[in-house]
């Protein structure tokens, strides 16, 4: 497997090899926004791809969004056609960034990373959530046939991963996904557990 670093990416953007692309906002999450009450929120989306959830949370007046990647080609490319917004993106490694928010958003980030820092991904997210703070959105609920990324995963690998960190509001397979995932996400909306020590 590749180092599935800065260089990796930056690769796959510049050669336009993005066929996880969707080219809409998830449909799942796009409903979860949709019931939103709160505006102020901060909110990130990390591994944000070309961040349709972003715009759309601008264009539903959400204004404390950030997009996170690791990608500069990426990120360059989006503050460019976002400059009119308010949106911030930041290049950056998901590991190494340090902010608290009330929302984390996840749009198949986690299948992007090498399953062995899976464990360090849950922890980091709940590193990054404020008190009573939620991580929402989908996870692929299948294996891959070829070597990942995208890497695949199930309900049962997922639950062991977070209940250290999160209570389960909603943990189920999607019913809304876009045509070509029907049958292939699980959505979750976790809250952050209130019981645990700082970032070790």
């Amino acid at each position: 497997m590749p180092a599935l670093d800065k260089a990796y990416w930056n690769a796959r953007y510049e050669r336009g090899e993005t066929e996880w692309d969707l080219g809409e906002v998830s449909p799942p999450i796009k409903n979860y926004i949709d019931q939103l009450p709160n505006k102020h929120l901060r909110i990130l989306i990390p591994g944000g791809g070309n961040s349709y959830e972003a715009r759309y949370l601008w264009e539903n007046e959400f204004r404390d969004v950030t997009v996170l990647d690791i990608s500069s080609v990426l990120i360059d490319k989006l503050k460019r056609e976002h400059q009119h917004t308010g949106i911030k993106f930041e290049t950056g490694d998901f590991f190494e960034h340090e902010s608290e928010y009330d929302l984390i958003i996840e749009q198949t980030f986690l299948s992007s990373l090498d399953p062995a820092l899976r464990q360090a991904y849950a922890r980091h997210m709940y590193d990054l959530l404020w008190q009573q703070g939620r991580l929402v959105g989908v996870l692929f609920n299948r294996e891959f046939d070829e070597p990942g990324p995208p890497f695949g995963g199930s309900i049962k690998v997922y639950r062991r991963m977070f209940e250290p960190y999160f209570n389960f509001r909603t943990f189920a397979p999607c019913y809304n996904s876009f045509p070509a995932r029907q049958g292939k996400e699980v959505f979750i909306n976790f809250r952050k557990l209130d019981n645990l020590s700082k970032k070790r």
